[in-house]
Parts: structure tokens; C-alpha cells; sequence
């Protein structure tokens, strides 16, 4: 990457460009930019989590380019209060010190990240009212309201003197969402009507035939289903869908069963549909403490937990670990969720302890528990019909959804669609989009309390122990570059108990004999002695177990 074509566009000024650095290739971790006239405006900052790193459950979007020219960013705008859109702003945000915009009740969520980061007070957070519009720059915002699996979810209408951009943010059509309005397709028809350059669109459910369906349809089906119950009722579903909360509500109500909430996000999801309006008439929560002394039949249980997460209330009953609630056999577990990909395993194994334990679980396989909060291909379809893009480019997704998507749009009659990558700097306006460009885009993860590339040093050792195991040699030499004691060598992941002092020993062996053939000279090079030991162990490792464990070595001189 030279940057050149960028920096002439950025020059140019009268371009418009879109530079995803997140959520173009995966599904998560949205961070997208726009320019123009010389500014950059953000739309989104989110996380991913179940990565497959060690040690790492969280990753974010490296913000390190617009990090570096944070003096032309005007501001962060937030779609909707999803953790992969907004959950990296508490981490990020210090390297961006711009303002945010948000509907009241994303505004709600992100305060009491930011109260726990410490941050509240520094970050400036504008609240935009639903279908409110605000103006960057030369950027006028126009906050569009969809149906999503979450309250207040936004389209926005991004204008330029160089054309308008639909920005979807995550959406599908719900005639019946039962917590919010309805997507406002009159709005989405007049915004067509007036001309937009490029859809920049949700890939997720492109192979999804139909439509997502209906919450309305949910409740009923989970209202029945409960009634079939004996014993007590666990439902565990995403926290941040309300309405979700809100039919397993009406499932109790119409049920005779009380209602407690087992899960802290649960909580604050609560506490921030009241705040701003929803769930006002949600009945009295039993105490999590007070649960269990409930009669089975007259429960019903809402849990975290549903993708199978080691920490979650779900997984800690199961295990028979959480301080307050516990399951027993007769009691039912229903699963009203989606499986997202790469928690397969997670949520097969707590499935199984369930029913190991004589509990019945139900899963959108066996019952209608769920639909999804992403629109399927008619709506796409709709979606097209709606707006009537130049330009269709498809964002969070996997390559394959995206390539999908770029085909139904072109099937649509867009006549340009364009497959991008995060780094991809995209020229939207004017002529016909393209590629201009390339930044970098790479990752960070949270590794405790620090942020670090999710391809650093310690990722890739703790990958490498992680596959191979470790051996770790201890010399300690006298002045005169002799031995004083026999090496000392520790495995790890390596072997069973009974076999680790006769393989330390042979590997101490092999260390003491190659460290002594070298010479007088070689002896004082740290280096040098370091590498003969490692040498040593990793032939004896070989021969032995036919592996290449990570090798450490570390020597005192006395």
C-alpha cells in the first residue's frame, strides 16, 4: 500500500469514499467510514467474540488508520445497540476522541459501558430522536427506523453534494415487531424516490429463502409451548431482544407462572427498555435469590446463555455452580435463538448436560422458538425494490453471503454491484464505483485488560502451546563456562505423569552433553548456548513423541 490513489482522492475533496475496516468478510466487528470534502464520518464500532484464540474472547477492528487522522473525523455515528456495532467504543474510543450519535435507547446501553470503563464523563454522546436527522460537516444524517431483534435499530440516509448513501445497519421487515415501530417503508420508498448512489446492505440471511418472520408469531408459539410445560421453564434467548423478553413475559402471564430474570445483561437490558419507554408493563421480577423457593410449576425462568458461554447463568445452572438457581429432571430449557456459527460445539456440550440431567430441551429445531432479526432474500428483494441503488455493495457477511448478496442485487436490476474487503478504499461518487485504494485493516484483541494486534507474539505462542505443547530448559553455568548442576526441564501438554521423569531426564541429558562439547569461546556466547540446548531438545522430542513442542531456555550465570 502506497496510499497515493487515497491521498489524491482525499485531495480531491469532491469524492465520496467508503472504507470498511471491519464487518466486510465476517459477521461482526462493523467499522466503516465515509469521506468527504476532506472528513471522515464512523458508522459503527463493534466487537466479535468466540474467537478461536486463546486466552482471547473478544476482538475489535484496528481503528489505527482513522486513529491517525482523528482531527478530520467529525464524529461516530451507532446504528443500533448490538455488542459487533457498538461493543469495541469503550475500548477504542480514547484513540478516536470524537462525539457519538445515537437513539435513546443505544444511547442507554453505551452509558453504562462507557460508567464502566470510566469514560461517561469524557465521552460526548449526542442523542438523535427516532427518525431524527443531524448534520457533519457536509454530511446530513437522516436516522431511518427498522425492525431488528433489538429496540430502536436505523437505516441511515447519509447526503452529500455528491449524492446519498443508504447505510441499512442491520434490519428486516416485521409488520408486527411488538416492541418498536414497524420499518418505515414509506420513508425508504421517498428516499429511492429522491436518488441514491449505493446501498451499502446486511448480507446475513442471503441464503435464506422467504422472509426472516414475525415476533408476533414468536410470542403465540412460545405462549402454547410454555402452557405444555411441567416443572420450571428456562428460556434462554439474547438479551438484547426485548421483545423477546417481552413474549416470554406474556408466556408466564398466560401461564400463572412469575417471572426472574438469571443473567446480569439481563438486567441492564431491563433497566434500559424502562428507561426509555419499553416493557413499562412487565410484571414484578422474583429475586434471583428468592427463585428457588418458588413451586416449580409457577416459574418461568429468563437466562443468559443461549450460544453456550462458559461464563453465562445458563452454563453455571447446568454445571450446578450458580450461587441462586438450579434445574432438576422434569424441568424444560428452551432455546429461543439462533445457532451463530462457530458456537456449534459450545452449545452442543451444554445441551447435553442438560439432558443428562433429565431436563428437556427444545431448539428452533423442534418447536418455532425464533426468527431471525436479519432480512431473508424476499425482503432483500423488497429492499431493492424500495430504494433503486446505482450501486449495491454488500457488508456483513462472510465472502459467501456477500458474493450472494452482489448477485440478488444485480438480479434486482442494480446495475453495479461491488465486493469489498475491509481495507478496501471504495470510490462511491463520481462515475461508477471502485476500488481505489487499500489500507491497513487488521485486528486487535482483548487479552484481560490490555489491547494487543490479534496477531502478536503472545497470540501466536500461546497458539503454538496451545497446539504443540512446551518444553522449558534451565542451565545454570559457572564463570568458568562449566555446568554447575544438572539441567533442570519442565513439560507441559507434552506427556502423562508417569512418563515426565524419564523424559526430563532424557532431555536433561542431551542438554548437559551438547552444552559440553562446545568450546571455551562458545560457552561465553549466551546465544550460542541457548540454541545448542534447544537443538538438543528438539531431537530428543522428535525421536520421542515425533513432535515439535514451543522450547524455552534459560540460563544463569553464577
Amino acid at each position: 500500500m502506497d496510499g497515493y490513489r487515497l491521498e489524491t482522492a482525499v485531495a480531491a475533496r469532491n469524492e465520496l469514499l467508503f472504507l470498511p475496516l471491519g464487518g466486510s468478510g465476517e459477521i461482526g466487528m462493523n467499522l466503516n467510514l465515509y469521506f468527504y470534502g476532506g472528513k471522515w464520518v464512523m458508522v459503527d464500532l463493534g466487537v466479535s467474540f468466540g474467537v478461536d484464540l486463546p486466552g482471547i474472547d473478544t476482538v475489535m477492528p484496528d481503528p489505527a488508520f482513522i486513529a491517525d487522522r482523528k482531527q478530520d473525523l467529525l464524529g461516530l455515528v451507532l446504528t443500533h445497540g448490538h455488542e459487533d456495532h457498538l461493543g469495541a467504543v469503550a475500548h477504542l474510543w480514547p484513540r478516536l476522541r470524537c462525539p457519538v450519535y445515537a437513539t435513546p435507547f443505544t444511547a442507554s446501553l453505551l452509558r453504562r459501558k462507557l460508567q464502566e470503563a470510566g469514560l461517561v464523563k469524557e465521552v460526548v454522546i449526542h442523542e438523535v430522536p427516532l427518525s431524527g436527522r443531524f448534520t457533519l460537516g457536509q454530511f446530513e444524517f437522516e436516522m431511518i427506523t427498522m425492525t431488528h431483534s433489538i429496540p430502536e435499530p436505523n437505516a441511515l440516509a447519509i447526503r452529500t453534494p455528491a449524492g446519498t448513501v443508504l447505510h441499512t445497519g442491520d434490519w428486516k421487515l416485521d409488520p408486527k415487531p411488538l416492541i418498536g415501530k414497524p420499518t418505515d417503508e414509506a420513508r425508504l420508498k421517498k428516499i429511492g424516490d429522491e436518488g441514491v448512489i449505493a446501498l451499502i446492505g446486511d448480507s446475513t440471511n442471503v441464503f435464506r429463502q422467504g422472509e426472516a418472520g414475525s415476533e408476533s408469531d414468536v410470542r403465540e408459539s412460545l405462549i402454547d409451548l410454555v402452557g405444555r410445560c411441567q416443572g420450571r421453564v428456562a428460556i434462554a434467548c439474547f438479551a438484547s431482544n426485548v421483545a423477546r423478553l417481552d413474549s416470554a413475559m406474556a408466556a408466564a402471564r398466560a401461564h400463572g407462572r412469575k417471572v426472574g430474570l438469571v443473567g446480569r445483561s439481563l438486567y441492564r437490558m431491563d433497566e434500559c427498555a424502562r428507561e426509555n419507554g419499553y416493557l413499562l408493563d412487565r410484571p414484578d421480577l422474583v429475586d434471583e435469590e428468592d427463585i428457588q423457593d418458588i413451586d416449580p410449576d409457577k416459574i418461568l425462568l429468563v437466562c443468559t446463555g443461549s450460544q453456550g458461554e462458559a461464563r453465562a447463568a445458563l452454563a453455571r445452572i447446568a454445571n450446578h455452580s450458580h450461587p441462586n438457581v438450579s434445574l432438576e429432571e422434569g424441568d424444560t430449557v428452551i432455546f429461543s435463538s439462533r445457532v451463530i456459527p462457530g458456537n456449534e460445539v459450545d452449545i452442543g456440550h451444554l445441551q447435553d448436560r442438560l439432558v443428562k440431567q433429565g431436563i428437556t430441551v427444545i431448539t428452533e429445531g423442534d418447536h418455532f422458538v425464533h426468527v431471525s432479526g436479519h432480512p431473508a432474500r424476499d425482503e432483500l428483494t423488497r429492499m431493492y425494490g424500495f430504494i433503486r441503488p446505482r450501486i449495491a455493495i454488500p457488508v456483513h457477511g462472510e465472502l459467501r453471503h456477500m458474493t450472494e448478496h452482489a448477485a440478488l442485487a444485480e438480479s434486482c436490476g442494480v446495475p453495479q454491484s461491488l465486493v469489498v474487503s475491509n481495507g478496501d478504499v471504495v470510490r462511491l461518487a463520481p462515475g461508477d464505483a471502485v476500488v481505489l485504494d487499500r489500507v491497513h485493516a487488521g485486528r486487535l484483541a482483548l487479552d484481560g485488560n490490555r489491547l494487543i494486534a490479534d496477531n502478536a507474539l503472545p497470540v501466536r505462542e500461546r497458539l503454538r502451546m496451545h497446539g504443540n505443547g512446551l518444553a522449558v530448559a534451565t542451565l545454570v553455568m559457572g564463570n568458568r563456562g562449566n555446568l554447575v548442576a544438572d539441567p533442570m526441564v519442565s513439560l507441559h501438554g507434552l506427556v502423562d505423569e508417569p512418563e515426565h521423569a524419564s523424559l526430563s531426564q532424557s532431555l536433561s541429558q542431551a542438554v548437559r552433553s551438547a552444552v559440553q562439547l562446545l568450546d571455551g569461546h562458545e560457552t561465553d556466547e549466551d546465544d550460542t548456548v541457548k540454541e545448542a540446548a534447544r537443538m538438543a531438545m528438539r531431537r530428543v522430542l522428535k525421536l520421542q513423541l515425533g513432535r515439535k513442542p514451543v522450547l524455552d531456555v534459560h540460563l544463569v550465570r553464577v
